[in-house]
């Protein structure tokens, strides 16, 4: 009885750790994927109506969209996605009103994050995500990197280049 009980804790043992594995495997797999960014500054004129730049000086918001691909593993429901933009200078753009906060990433431990978008999704589908983002301070010319993060894993990234206004630029 003392050689099966042992046999049958070593069994138990490597059962655990083999289905601890697959389950790793499964979270994985079931991270999302971006893709088809598209980035773009927009200018708000005094009637509302909306206009999209290329100048920092007229930019009001980002319009950001991508795609999240298809996938088989990821059970349908809401994700988070923590979307990082890094400004000209390399500072993580973080506000109180963005609900900007920090986060854990698989690789690099904790990161700050410039908002958290919740999507609703379906296992299996593409799904387009669209969001506005607009920040409080002015935005100043050069390049501005979006990173988006699902599961712990950056799933995508992009960046849009805000040139300098006025006659002389």
């Amino acid at each position: 009885l003392t050689t099966q009980k042992a046999e049958l804790e070593t069994t138990l043992s490597t059962t655990t750790q083999e289905k601890k594995a697959a389950e790793e495997k499964v979270d994985i797999g079931s991270t999302l994927h971006a893709s088809s960014f598209k980035i773009s500054a927009v200018n708000i004129k005094g009637s509302g109506k909306e206009k999209s730049t290329t100048t920092a000086k007229k930019a009001d918001k980002f319009r950001i969209s991508f795609d999240l691909d298809e996938n088989l593993i990821s059970p349908s429901g809401n994700k988070d996605l923590y979307i990082i933009v890094t400004d000209p200078a390399g500072k993580v753009v973080s506000e109180q009103g963005l609900n900007s906060g920090t986060f854990t990433t698989r690789k690099d431990g904790e990161k700050q994050f410039t908002n958290k978008v919740s999507v609703d999704y379906t296992q299996g589908e593409r799904k387009n995500v669209s969001f506005d983002l607009q920040q409080t301070d002015k935005y100043v010319p050069g390049n501005y990197k979006v990173e988006v993060y699902n599961n712990g894993f950056k799933i995508g990234e992009s960046t849009v280049a805000l040139k300098k206004g006025g006659l002389f630029s």
